[in-house]
C-alpha cells in the first residue's frame, strides 16, 4: 500500500506560496501543490477564484468565532473534508449537483465521524 503513496508524482507535495489580499492586507499562504489543486476545485465549484474563496473562508471562520491562528492548517483540513464529503456523496464537484442543505451535510458528516471514532476506539482497546 505504501508504494501507492511513495510512487506519486513528487511535485504534489512541493510547497507553493501565494500572496493574497484580505481586508486590504497582503498575506502569504504556503501549501503543498495538491492542496492548491483542491482549493482551486472548491473555488471553481462555488464560482470564485482561490483568493476570493480564502477570503470568504477566513471571514466566515471569524464570524463563527473560530480561532484560525494557523490558517494553513485550517485550509488543509478544509481540503481533506471536501474530498471526504465528496467520497461520501454529501457534496458534488459542481453546485448544480449539490442537493443537500448545509445543515444536513454537517449532520451526516458528524455521524460518519462518530462511526470512525467508535471504530478507532475499538481498535485502540484491542491492541
Amino acid at each position: 500500500m505504501c508504494r501507492l503513496f511513495v510512487g506519486a508524482r513528487s511535485d504534489l507535495w512541493e510547497s507553493q506560496t501565494r500572496s493574497i489580499r484580505m481586508d486590504g492586507m497582503v498575506t502569504s499562504v504556503r501549501l503543498e501543490k495538491s492542496f492548491w489543486m483542491v482549493l482551486e476545485e472548491i473555488a471553481e465549484r462555488d464560482s470564485m477564484n482561490v483568493p476570493q474563496l480564502l477570503h470568504q473562508l477566513y471571514n466566515e471562520s471569524l464570524d463563527e468565532g473560530h480561532d484560525i491562528g494557523n490558517f494553513t492548517s485550517f485550509l488543509r483540513v478544509c481540503c481533506m473534508r471536501y474530498i471526504d464529503l465528496r467520497l461520501h456523496g454529501l457534496v458534488h464537484q459542481t453546485i448544480e449537483g449539490s442537493t443537500l442543505p448545509v445543515e444536513e451535510v454537517l449532520d451526516r458528516e458528524g455521524e460518519i465521524y462518530a462511526r470512525r471514532m467508535a471504530r478507532q476506539s475499538g481498535a485502540d482497546r484491542s491492541h
